[in-house]
C-alpha cells in the first residue's frame, strides 16, 4: 500500500529528513489553508529546515495573528500559496512582519506566557 501524498510533500522534499522532529504531513498543510480561507490578509513565510525541524511555515493574518506548521520543503507552499492566490515569503529574505510581535504583546497572557 503507497502513502497517499496530496500535497506532493514527499515528492518535494528530496532525499533529507531530519533526525529528531516528525515529518510534516497533509493535516498540517491542510491546517494553513483552513488558517489562510478564516482569515483576511493572510501571507505565508517559509522558515528553513534546520537539523532539528523541518521546513516549516508561518501564515501571518492582517491582524497578527499566527500559526507555524510543517511543510516539508518550500515548493509544497509556494504551490498552496498560487493556488490560494496568497503571497508567500522567505522569511530568511524578508524577516517576520512586526504586526506579528504586536500581536504576540498583546496576547501574552491569553498563550500563558507572561
Amino acid at each position: 500500500m503507497r502513502f497517499w501524498d496530496k500535497f506532493g510533500i514527499r515528492r518535494n522534499r528530496g532525499n533529507t529528513i531530519t533526525k529528531f522532529d516528525r515529518e510534516a504531513t497533509d493535516s498540517d498543510i491542510e491546517a494553513l489553508i483552513a488558517f489562510a480561507k478564516s482569515r483576511r490578509g493572510v501571507e505565508f513565510y517559509v522558515e528553513p529546515e534546520t537539523f532539528a525541524t523541518d521546513t516549516t511555515a508561518v501564515a501571518v493574518a492582517h491582524d497578527g495573528e499566527w500559526t507555524r506548521r510543517r511543510v516539508g520543503a518550500p515548493a509544497v507552499i509556494a504551490k498552496v500559496a498560487r493556488d490560494l492566490a496568497i503571497p508567500c515569503y522567505d522569511v530568511q529574505i524578508m524577516g517576520y512582519p512586526p504586526r506579528m510581535r504586536e500581536w504576540n504583546a498583546r496576547n501574552k497572557k491569553e498563550r500563558g506566557t507572561l
